[in-house]
């Protein structure tokens, strides 16, 4: 029984030692998914910037006159 037990100890001390590398694995998922959102609504994303920058450079003028 003591044998067993060793054994199970040893295999999950093994397992624990091998998880390495997923915190590499979720940051490259995470950046993928964050691309993938990027590259869907770029077109919106360009359009709302343009809005702002646009209704920012014309009040600029009541600001600094």
């Amino acid at each position: 029984m003591r044998e067993l037990c060793e054994r199970i100890k040893t295999n999950i001390n093994s397992v624990n030692e091998s998880n390495k590398g997923v915190a590499a694995i979720e940051v490259i998922l995470i950046l993928v998914v964050i691309i993938g959102l990027v590259v869907i609504f770029k077109s919106q994303a360009i359009a709302l910037v343009t809005k702002i920058w646009n209704a920012i450079t014309d009040n600029a003028g009541s600001i600094t006159s």
